[in-house]
């Protein structure tokens, strides 16, 4: 019931590999207490902030095919201030058919439910895989889900040996899921372009060859959701993700104001969140923002991240258009791939892997 970890040492680029338990293995076994690998100090633990019952931003994307330019010119304000302020926010009618987002949840959960020698065929390996990363010791607490990362675009890029071939549609329904991820990725792109006054294909000039990382994630019942996370406190280290939430099941929390905010599922809704890249890119006007996933008592859950931003040769800093005397340049150009190698080197903790890109003031 072990599957692998790898902890990324980014001086040497070298690795190690840990023995982690299967949690949805642990979970079948209808435990009465929370191993304690899993429990969090009184400082982390779901319950230790206030929660804020307040609801993220919701952005209407067919608003942005409408002829009239007031209408429009609304929603991109509404958008502007949804990721300047939240870094957040729920799109609806965003074009992505609702048959293929049912088809995408559909081949996760067929996957789950295969048996765990035939899951381990595709263990981690070199970040990627069915298995765990971020893991950095023996003894780190760990969080309560099982996940698998799979890079989706450039198509030369897969590692197609990690992709499963069970389900029997899992390869195609990924493929169709990515190339509308895609188009849905370079449409915000382009709106939080024009937001800013630039041109509206500028941050995705600039984020050069794009790519694309998967991120599944399962979350099985836990025996004590007061004191365990799905998935840690973080911001995420690309440029957009597009999560397909459970419809069923909330999990997802975002941090607004030093309180967590539980996010809604709308049924149809995808939910979208600014990433560090384009913190970076856009000088700090939109700004990725933590979030964290908690678990259930009763019911597991599934959620599909799309993780969308600069390849891994681009060359990353703020756009020229966005400094001046007034708006003094925040980051430092750097190498995307050492971003990446940064970001996976150890445990995931708030905003701090954007520490990286700062200029110290």
């Amino acid at each position: 019931m072990y599957n692998s970890a790898l902890a990324f040492n980014p001086s040497d680029g070298t690795s190690k590999r840990f023995s982690v338990p299967v949690v949805q293995e642990l979970a079948s076994q209808n435990l009465h207490s929370l191993p304690q690998r899993y429990i969090r100090s009184e400082k982390e633990r779901p319950n230790a902030f206030p929660l804020h019952q307040l609801d993220i931003p919701i952005i209407d994307m067919g608003m942005f095919l409408r002829d009239s330019d007031l209408c429009r010119q609304k929603e991109l304000e509404k958008l502007g201030i949804a990721c300047q302020q939240w870094g957040f926010f729920q799109a609806l009618n965003h074009g992505i058919p609702l048959s293929l987002m049912e088809r995408m949840r559909g081949i996760v959960r067929d996957f789950i439910q295969l048996p765990l020698e035939e899951k381990l065929k595709y263990e981690v390996h070199e970040l990627e895989g069915y298995g765990q990363t971020f893991v950095t010791s023996d003894d780190q607490i760990l969080d309560w889900g099982d996940t698998m990362y799979l890079t989706t675009l450039p198509p030369e890029n897969r590692k197609m040996d990690l992709w499963p071939t069970k389900p029997v549609d899992f390869r195609e329904t990924v493929d169709q899921y990515t190339v509308e991820i895609q188009k849905l990725g370079n449409k915000v792109l382009c709106l939080l372009s024009e937001n800013v006054g630039l041109k509206p294909d500028c941050f995705i000039n600039m984020c050069g060859k794009m790519a694309q990382m998967m991120r599944l994630n399962y979350y099985p019942p836990c025996p004590r959701p007061d004191l365990a996370l799905g998935i840690s406190p973080h911001s995420d280290g690309n440029g957009l993700t597009v999560l397909l939430q459970d419809d069923e099941t909330m999990g997802l929390q975002i941090c607004k104001n030093g309180q967590w905010v539980p996010v809604q599922p709308i049924p149809g809704a995808l939910v979208i969140n600014i990433g560090d890249m384009l913190e970076v890119i856009s000088n700090g006007i939109y700004k990725s923002i933590e979030h964290r996933a908690v678990t259930n008592i009763d019911r597991d859950r599934v959620s599909i991240a799309m993780f969308y931003g600069p390849g891994r040769e681009t060359e990353v800093g703020p756009a020229p258009e966005l400094i001046d005397e007034l708006h003094p340049c925040k980051y430092r150009r750097f190498i995307r791939a050492d971003y990446i190698r940064h970001f996976f080197s150890g445990k995931l903790d708030g905003k701090k892997k954007i520490e990286f890109a700062k200029i110290e003031s």
